[in-house]
């Protein structure tokens, strides 16, 4: 058998983690939490192998033991995401809003036409859902329909 990896952990990290666990913004930083959490386990209690921990999780035992060593590296602030994560968006708020604006309101019925103008415009490829989220993240999806 293998041996168990085991991290030790003082009130208030404990505490940080709870409140972590219970209160984080996102479904990851919550579920990383819970893995150090319970790769930690109580000093009573008995300690859970990386497999038992990722059973818990529903994730897999690399995922379990990646996460245990960069809190181990970094502490409470590695398990949080970090920036420039994830993927860059097509419409770019500084570059093409004014442009996303003027094609909306030259073609307020049409979605699509706008789109279809304002592929030929940037340069970029996108759908129409893509347009209607970034009209709505940007808050302008309002504003550009209204009446002036």
């Amino acid at each position: 058998m293998a041996k168990i990896k085991t991290i030790e952990l003082s009130e208030e990290q404990r505490a940080a983690l709870e409140r972590g666990f219970t209160h984080g913004s996102s479904h990851a930083f919550r579920q990383r939490c819970q893995i150090i959490l319970l790769k930690a386990g109580s000093p009573q209690a008995q300690r859970l192998t990386s497999k038992l921990v990722a059973a818990e999780v529903r994730c897999c035992e690399v995922v379990v033991n990646t996460w245990l060593k960069r809190y181990e590296g970094q502490g409470f602030e590695g398990l949080k995401t970090r920036q420039g994560q994830g993927r860059t968006p097509i419409l770019q708020t500084e570059t093409d809003l004014a442009a996303v604006r003027r094609a909306v309101e030259q073609n307020r019925q049409r979605i699509s036409l706008a789109k279809a103008e304002l592929t030929k415009e940037l340069g970029k490829e996108f759908s129409t859902l893509t347009l209607k989220r970034f009209l709505k993240k940007t808050a302008d999806a309002s504003s550009a329909f209204d009446d002036k």
